[in-house]
């Protein structure tokens, strides 16, 4: 178990090894976002806030994001290390598909804990940064996420 000031070191520790990974160019190209929506298993309200970087390779970025779910008794702390691909299309609404690892804090009723877990998501965003998204989780994740966001571009 962590203390909650542990947790904030690990996640701080965490989001520099993710931007220390981007290409420098990339750096110069970020686009900050905020997201919301509900969970299940736990059953939860979550809202969040991400970066998202140019495109790494071809149509591949790396989307890290912070989500807070508050509900049953609990309070999930979702450090997320995503990348997504957004698939081509002519349309206003192109899907996307994507993956990566999460370090998760639990704290209920005074107690707290860490765990590893992983989240496959999809979904379709629109060129002007408004998406809907779901997201499955393995390992300690929520099972299941339904989301809206908007990055701003």
């Amino acid at each position: 178990m962590f203390r909650c000031g542990t947790a904030l070191r690990v996640s701080l520790v965490l989001a520099a090894l993710g931007f220390a990974a981007f290409p420098a160019a990339a750096h110069a190209q970020l686009h900050g976002g905020v997201r919301g929506g509900v969970s299940v298993d736990p059953e939860q309200a979550y809202f969040g806030g991400h970066v998202e970087t140019a495109p790494l390779i071809d149509r591949l970025r790396f989307r890290p994001n912070v989500e807070v779910g508050v509900g049953n008794d609990e309070v999930l702390t979702g450090v997320n290390l995503e990348f997504t691909y957004a698939f081509p299309s002519r349309r206003p609404w192109h899907p996307y598909a994507g993956a990566g690892p999460a370090v998760n804090f639990f704290r209920s009723h005074g107690a707290s804990d860490t765990a590893a877990g992983f989240n496959f998501l999809f979904g379709v965003e629109r060129r002007d940064g408004l998406f809907f998204e779901g997201k499955l989780g393995v390992g300690d994740s929520p099972s299941l996420k339904f989301g809206v966001g908007f990055t701003f571009r």
